[in-house]
């Protein structure tokens, strides 16, 4: 996400990071080019006129700290100036009453739909009971697939029977939910291919009727400009509370994310990440912020290394480690862990100083890869390398479809990985020696 206008803001950091102080032309000539990267990400052109007054205002007169690079100073206010763009500190859902109203609304095709099934299964693990209902009744299939959805996840999915009024079968659905002790209802409404009065007067009816305690924009990321008059025109007929971006993860230029929330004054609650049913994370304009200047996302990693990495078996292979070290088979463990975790070039992009890596092969097929080729060894293979000469290195090669040299290359990059992590472990108990509870905290 954000690949173009991350790149090209380091390009900026890079090119002032050479001069010795800040002064009013060399900020010009960096507030010029960032300017030029937000309008080329799709920034509203208004949002971005304001975003660089507010960055030349703080950083023209303002003395270069002892210790700290002029391109470094830089960064530290553009990183703050995004924070305030995108709203600060992240907002979680409302759903303060039983049951809970979330209406999602937006155009066709800006994956409501989707979103509904993923917004259910994020409140589910929150110990939640969600509702999904389906509203868009000028949509053959959109029944037919949050029925889908429902069943895959085992979610409750309200069936409207022959009603056909979407006012109705919201109300309808309430009371149903009160009946079934089900805790949060979550209303997918009906999405134009334009924005009309007819779809406004329907949404503005549901949310008289029904008071919801969220009401949620669904937004396609990779809409640009047009994302803000959508925004806009949804805001001024709903009052909406939110929104939600999705396809954070395609090809976007992002100007929808750094726009909305400066036009609306709304913030910007959720973002879909990817395909899969829990890339939904809640926002936090701080850490994307971060992302964007190539700093990485240490905390997000570590969340999602928390949700994906059982805690018993981390602990029983840092046992192993420190009295047998790692072998193939934890090897293999570890690449399903990592891959719970989402994309490997999503997990990158959250690590700083990595997340700008040309040339790297990142995708799902690598990884399927070398889990075929450990996959085509023996037990005592994985557990003992060395046993894998010449003759069984061809074998393991045919078995996988793959070639001796990547299994070479695949057996070189463990062992580096094996003495990283014997190194690793090495100081880490150095470190317990010098004063273990720090070392823990």
């Amino acid at each position: 996400m954000f690949e173009s206008l991350s790149g090209r803001l380091q390009s900026v950091f890079r090119k002032i990071a050479g001069y010795g102080r800040l002064s009013e032309s060399n900020i010009a000539e960096a507030v010029r080019e960032v300017r030029l990267a937000l309008l080329e990400a799709d920034v509203n052109y208004k949002v971005v006129k304001d975003f660089i007054e507010k960055v030349k205002e703080q950083a023209i007169g303002q003395e270069t700290l002892r210790g700290v690079l002029p391109g470094q100073q830089l960064i530290k206010i553009v990183h703050e100036e995004l924070v305030n763009l995108m709203g600060v500190s992240a907002r979680e859902l409302d759903l303060s009453s039983s049951p809970a109203v979330i209406m999602l609304v937006g155009l066709q095709g800006s994956g409501k739909t989707t979103t509904a099934a993923k917004l259910a299964r994020r409140i589910k693990k929150k110990g939640r009971q969600p509702l999904l209902v389906p509203c868009d009744t000028k949509r053959a299939a959109a029944l037919e697939q949050l029925v889908s959805l429902g069943r895959q996840l085992g979610e409750a999915v309200y069936e409207p029977g022959s009603d056909r009024d979407a006012v109705s079968i919201a109300a309808r659905s309430v009371v149903f939910a009160e009946d079934h002790s089900l805790d949060t209802v979550i209303l997918d409404t009906a999405g134009r291919l334009h924005i009309d009065e007819e779809l406004m007067e329907e949404l503005r009816a549901m949310k008289s009727r029904l008071s919801p305690r969220e009401i949620l924009l669904v937004a396609d990321a990779m809409t640009g400009q047009d994302a803000v008059n959508i925004a806009s025109a949804f805001d001024k007929a709903l009052d909406i509370t939110g929104a939600i971006l999705t396809k954070l993860d395609g090809d976007t230029r992002g100007g929808a994310a750094l726009s909305i929330k400066a036009v609306t004054g709304k913030p910007i609650k959720l973002v879909g990440i990817g395909e899969k049913i829990d890339d939904l994370e809640l926002f936090h304009p701080d850490r994307m912020a971060s992302r964007i200047l190539g700093m990485g996302d240490v905390v997000t990693l570590v969340e999602k290394a928390q949700e994906a990495i059982d805690q018993e078996e981390a602990e029983r292979l840092e046992q192993k480690m420190r009295k047998h070290g790692l072998d193939l088979e934890d090897y293999l463990n570890q690449l399903h862990s990592l891959r719970k975790m989402g994309s490997l070039e999503s997990v990158l992009n959250m690590m700083p100083g990595l997340n700008q890596l040309k040339g790297v092969s990142l995708g799902e097929k690598e990884l399927k890869r070398v889990e075929a080729m450990i996959q085509s060894m023996t037990p005592g293979e994985r557990r003992n390398p060395h046993l894998l000469d010449g003759s069984r290195r061809k074998r393991v090669a045919r078995g996988s479809g793959t070639s001796v040299q990547e299994i070479n290359r695949l057996l070189k990059g463990f062992e580096q990985a094996r003495k990283m992590m014997k190194r690793m472990g090495k100081f880490q108990k150095g470190m317990m020696k010098m004063g273990g509870s720090a070392w823990q905290s």
